[in-house]
């Protein structure tokens, strides 16, 4: 039964139990070929620290070369020893031209992609920021992008999916607490044409596409679970990180009282995307802080039981298909 929504704020934000999936739990990574975005930065550099440690190829997608040269530096200085490698994918979130010239990069370089995490994102950017295809910024960086990613790089994980253990292969989705207090009811509204309704303020716009995450998510572990591929959202906990650069005085005040180290986050993230506990019945699940299934409001299950995710996917296919190019091979 799922609890309201002060109960899930207060198991996700005070007294959480220690994470029970760490670098000290993860297996060898030698020859497991990893992606992140934003992994230059704040859960996501921790998290491609992690998997460093462990002898992973990880490939860093971000816009700025020279931040993911400081990281993947840092990283590599940390881990001399490390038999992994820290690559640098450019691509823009926001601008959909970029992201299939990205893929068709990795993909001439790659034969296998074990686990897809999704961790960009931007956070309550002023209604006037726009991604480059006119797209609210938040829109573009935190559901069009991420979804067009995913699109084109499914048939790498499905083949790797099919030589790989079980459950092995992932897309993981970073969602937020701010699904629960700041969404419109429902997660996602959308307006008689089926286009998602966006004409709210940033903090409510940000919760909105938090929810679209989760969507995505659970649509992905629909139309793909047959093939291997697991689909998890996870909420990586309240975090001292960039993310709320543009939040208003009040809200970084606020953050500054609830939020925890990064590293914390990066434990949610290792958990939905190399614990073994995710298991084939587990596809679609939600993961909270520190690593542990939970669930979001009933309003949000209620939608995407009413087919949330097949109105989100056909709507983000609409909006993408011009930017899919050579890259897409399913």
């Amino acid at each position: 039964m799922m609890g309201s929504t002060f109960s899930r704020f207060w198991d996700q934000t005070y007294f959480i139990p220690k994470p029970t999936f760490t670098e000290k739990d993860l297996p060898d990574q030698t020859g497991k070929v990893h992606l992140i975005t934003g992994g230059y930065a704040g859960l996501g550099a921790d998290l491609a620290r992690l998997l460093y440690s462990r002898n992973a190829t990880i490939y860093i997608a971000g816009r700025n070369p020279s931040k993911a040269a400081t990281a993947i530096d840092a990283i590599k200085a940390v881990y001399p020893d490390s038999k992994g490698r820290l690559e640098f994918l450019k691509l823009e979130l926001d601008d959909f031209r970029t992201i299939a010239p990205a893929v068709a990069e990795f993909l001439a370089k790659e034969e296998r992609l074990d686990v897809l995490v999704n961790n960009a994102g931007v956070m309550s950017s002023p209604k006037e920021a726009r991604g480059k295809q006119g797209h609210n910024l938040q829109i573009a960086t935190n559901v069009l992008g991420p979804f067009l990613l995913t699109s084109l790089l499914m048939p790498l994980l499905q083949k790797t999916a099919a030589t790989s253990p079980t459950a092995s292969v992932r897309v993981v989705w970073a969602a937020s607490s701010a699904l629960d207090l700041t969404a419109p009811n429902g997660g996602v509204p959308f307006d008689a044409a089926g286009a998602p309704l966006t004409d709210f303020r940033p903090e409510t716009l940000y919760g909105l596409t938090k929810a679209a995450d989760v969507i995505l998510s659970k649509e992905v572990a629909r139309k793909w679970g047959d093939s291997g591929v697991m689909s998890l959202a996870f909420h990586p906990g309240n975090l001292k990180t960039e993310l709320g650069r543009h939040t208003h005085l009040f809200g970084k005040l606020l953050m500054t009282l609830i939020s925890h180290p990064s590293i914390l986050g990066a434990y949610t993230e290792l958990f939905a995307g190399w614990s073994p506990t995710v298991t084939p019945d587990k596809n679609g699940a939600y993961i909270i802080p520190w690593g542990r299934f939970g669930d979001y409001n009933k309003a949000l299950a209620d939608a995407i039981e009413n087919d949330a995710g097949g109105k989100l996917w056909t709507w983000c296919e609409a909006e993408t298909k011009a930017y899919v190019g050579q890259a897409y091979v399913g």
